[in-house]
């Protein structure tokens, strides 16, 4: 029996090399791939530095990541409470991460999708949507922001622990 064994065990180490050349081959397949690259850059060359005026008018420095959502970098900060929304879901959006952002950096953002949108004109309850809003979990940092202004406004009444 320990034979039978022996002799299976070398049968499938002699399959080896060509098991572990495809894993090889795939492995170096996937960090080609630009999302890899991202992830593998130091966290100091990813830094984006932006400045958010808190509701009592100050102005305070906040440090996020590319890729990162600027509600993410502002719930770091603590200047959004992070139990006030559940993180990047749209879908379970109530705005509470609604943002104004400055004419200047309006313009480097892609447009509201037709979600933000939607949840933005909803949450407006019948006031005329300000222009500069944004929802924070919808806003990606990306190097081109660096130095953006955004205005956190007061937390609503219901967003209040």
């Amino acid at each position: 029996m320990a034979i039978s064994t022996l002799q299976k065990l070398s049968s499938q180490i002699h399959r080896l090399p060509s098991l572990s050349a495809h894993i090889l081959t795939r492995s170096s397949a996937t960090s080609a791939s630009p999302s890899a690259s991202t992830s593998s850059k130091k966290v100091a060359d990813r830094i984006v530095k932006l400045f958010a005026i808190d509701p009592e008018g100050q102005k305070r420095e906040v440090v996020g990541l590319t890729g990162q959502t600027l509600l993410r970098a502002l719930t770091n900060s603590g200047l959004i409470d992070p139990a006030s929304h559940r993180l990047e879901e749209i879908d379970a959006c109530s705005a509470e991460c609604e943002v104004n952002i400055a004419q200047e950096w309006l313009e480097r953002l892609p447009p509201r999708t037709y979600d933000e949108e939607y949840v933005l004109v909803r949450n407006s309850r019948g006031r005329i949507l300000n222009k500069h809003s944004r929802l924070g979990c919808q806003v990606v940092l990306t190097p081109q922001l660096q130095g953006m202004v955004v205005a956190v406004p007061e937390p609503k009444p219901w967003d209040i622990p």
